[in-house]
């Protein structure tokens, strides 16, 4: 039997008394998009903080692949497959875009780049200081960095953040695409309920460090819970 993209059994995270997650299990299979929602505070980040090796756990395990990778350091995670992008852009505002994108690849002998760049629509300002691109070709140059090295399984947090309406459906068919194409697997923290209803396989809602919701788009919206607590309604 085929081990998921990414295993999470009995995950616990505390920050000093605060219990961030409490006893999370979820698996993400491969090629999956799989979406997170809940209230902030929720444990969405400090979820995808322990995976990608930015957090240690106080308990419990994490695999990617089929591999243990509870603890490792976030380059060790990088090294097997995951790469990630943050809710603020990590790009250098005075390089240029195809600078970046080849720093970024050096570690992995990375040659295609310029895939990469017209993957997110940036082969065209590929000269251009990244300081003086607009706010959604730069979050989509660091969307790039982050498939630097064609990576197995993406971790987003918020990549739609500050988007026009335009840009984030836009984003959405592209990370569609990806996952479809290229066999990446995306867990994907989103506040954009269309975005994440629009493209996840699987959604899974958090609550207070607890899973209170895990399924299919149309079973999750039509929880009457999550409908209540998180989507505005109670109908």
């Amino acid at each position: 039997m085929t081990a998921p993209a990414l295993s999470i059994e009995n995950l616990h995270v505390r920050y000093g008394g605060v219990h961030a997650l409490a006893g999370v299990s979820f698996n993400v299979g491969s090629g999956e998009i799989r979406g997170l929602i809940g209230p902030n505070g929720s444990g969405k980040s400090t979820c995808i903080d322990s995976i990608s090796g930015r957090k240690r756990p106080a308990g419990g395990r994490i695999s990617i692949f089929g591999k243990d990778v509870t603890g490792l350091k976030p380059a060790q995670c990088r090294a097997l497959g995951l790469s990630r992008s943050f809710q603020r852009t990590s790009i250098f505002p005075l390089l240029t875009v195809r600078h970046q994108i080849d720093l970024a690849a050096r570690p992995f002998d990375d040659r295609n780049a310029d895939h990469v760049l017209d993957t997110f629509g940036l082969l065209d300002c590929k000269d251009v200081v990244a300081s003086e691109l607009g706010y959604g070709q730069q979050r989509r140059l660091d969307l790039a960095l982050a498939l630097v090295g064609s990576p197995k399984l993406l971790l987003l947090d918020e990549p739609a953040a500050g988007l026009s309406r335009e840009e984030s459906l836009v984003l959405a068919q592209t990370l569609r695409t990806l996952a479809r194409d290229a066999g990446i697997t995306v867990l994907l923290v989103e506040h954009d309920m269309e975005v994440i209803f629009g493209i996840s396989d699987h959604v899974t809602v958090f609550d207070t460090g607890r899973i209170i919701a895990d399924g299919k788009p149309t079973s999750v919206r039509s929880n009457p819970l999550v409908k209540k607590a998180y989507l505005g309604s109670e109908g």
